[in-house]
């Protein structure tokens, strides 16, 4: 493992609240084009985890570098899809106006679009397959599309590191295969790091698993023990098989 190109370094990571410890002392390494799912009970710091590496959260203790830099400096290289939108649904703004705020990483808050900016929001809208729909009213979409929609606004950003919380939530099980399989086509381009509780469909979709409680449980590959479940789950939990060569871990 060349840890020159890695795109996140967190070497001892710990985050207290109120005196309380969020996280405990977590190491991750990601590394260009990683697919990486954590999955994890409520409340154990997956959102937190996220946080960190935007920059928005500074640890209590330890070291972090996203692409060997600060995250408040690599943070334009990163696109962000937090677990609830802050758009207000009601408000008259059209796919095409939501995807080009993606752009204000580069253009600033004062500053018009330009057709570089233009070009990427239209190319980006173009790779999630949703340009057909980019004059509609984005609270008009279904919340499948809406998400093919922010992906987008984050990829207007250009970034090489992709962060999603929780993003299948509000999208029924046909549309979250077609988002998964959307992801899968992104890693080529870039890291993706994925927050979810969807046990089941992570341990399909996504290159390597982590388990996070606190504590973080993760060998750089898709296998987790029974232990590190039981650990992090702090109760049994079963794994099954479910055909080569990826394995399906039984939903809690």
């Amino acid at each position: 493992m060349n840890m020159n190109s890695a795109v996140i370094e967190l070497k001892d990571i710990w985050v207290h609240y109120e005196g309380m410890p969020i996280l405990e002392g977590v190491d991750l390494v990601v590394e260009p084009h990683d697919f990486l799912g954590i999955i994890g009970p409520n409340g154990g710091g997956k959102s937190t985890l996220l946080k960190v590496i935007l920059g928005l959260i500074n640890p209590s203790r330890g070291v972090i570098k996203v692409f060997g830099d600060t995250p408040k400096s690599a943070r334009r290289d990163i696109g962000y899809l937090p677990q609830y939108s802050l758009f207000d649904m009601e408000f008259p703004m059209s796919v095409w106006e939501v995807v080009l705020t993606g752009r204000l990483g580069h253009t600033g808050l004062l500053k018009r679009y330009n057709d570089e900016d233009k070009k990427a929001a239209y190319d980006a809208l173009e790779e999630v397959d949703m340009l057909e729909y980019k004059d509609r009213q984005i609270g008009k979409l279904s919340g499948g599309q809406r998400q093919r929609v922010f992906i987008a606004r984050a990829l207007a950003g250009e970034p090489k590191l992709l962060l999603l919380d929780e993003p299948t939530t509000s999208i029924d099980s046909i549309m979250q295969e077609e988002f998964y399989e959307l992801l899968n086509k992104l890693k080529a381009k870039m890291a993706i790091v994925m927050v979810s509780h969807d046990i089941s469909a992570v341990s399909v979709y996504v290159d390597k698993i982590a388990c996070l409680n606190h504590k973080l449980f993760y060998h750089h590959s898709k296998e987790l023990t029974s232990e590190d479940l039981e650990a992090a789950y702090q109760c049994p939990v079963d794994m099954i098989a479910h055909g080569v060569p990826h394995r399906v871990l039984k939903a809690h």
